[in-house]
């Protein structure tokens, strides 16, 4: 009881953003919804009414069974250590909940996509078939490869594509190769232990990374 009275407090004290009134009648039944939240963009699918379907790792689900407090506005809090213990649900949650006060980008993914949307009523009902718990992984399943089979039928994820080609790009590079050379090799040294058999392996991994460079 004292854990969950203190993470209640700790959620108590996120971030809280004032109610925000959106102009629903832009939004149509299958529309995707695109909103910046922290370092990421957020996405969801609008059902109409007011309620919006989206993907959200959130940890409160795991540390407590009152529906209540888990039917409220997901903060910034519960979504990161929901993104670490990778706890995520489908959930319903209005316009202004979803959006947590930031503008909102209306089928912003036409532009990029090659593939042309489905019909609204079969990307809501696609959305809404999906609800429940879901296992997420930032680079895998999250809530951009959500909308994207709902919308286009294809689980992709442009955000993921483009952290993945960073991290290519530091990784294989000529420097990389470099300083894994250089490290194994005063590792080496340090530890007094350079014979063939521990010079190859560190070279061999320099090697494939110039390669791949």
């Amino acid at each position: 009881m004292f854990l969950y009275q203190l993470l209640s407090f700790f959620f108590a004290s996120s971030k809280k953003e004032e109610e925000s009134s959106y102009d629903l009648s832009l939004y149509k039944r299958g529309d995707l919804l695109e909103v910046p939240r922290t370092l990421f963009t957020h996405f969801g699918i609008y059902l109409g009414d007011n309620r919006v379907a989206h993907l959200i790792p959130d940890i409160l689900p795991v540390i407590s069974k009152d529906k209540a407090s888990i039917a409220k506005m997901v903060t910034n809090n519960r979504l990161l250590l929901g993104v670490i213990t990778k706890v995520a649900s489908v959930r319903v949650d209005s316009v202004a909940d979803f959006a947590y006060g930031s503008e909102i980008l209306i089928n912003h993914m036409d532009k990029v996509c090659s593939q042309p949307p489905l019909d609204g009523d079969e990307v809501a009902r696609r959305a809404e078939k999906l609800l429940g718990s879901v296992t997420y992984s930032l680079l895998w399943y999250n809530c951009e490869h959500y909308v994207m089979y709902c919308r286009y039928g294809m689980a992709i994820s442009y955000q993921t594509y483009q952290f993945c080609t960073i991290v290519r790009k530091i990784v294989c590079s000529q420097m990389s190769a470099y300083m894994t050379a250089l490290c194994g090799v005063c590792t080496m040294l340090y530890l007094g232990c350079m014979t063939p058999l521990t010079l190859l392996p560190t070279l061999l991994v320099s090697f494939t990374i110039w390669m791949a460079a």
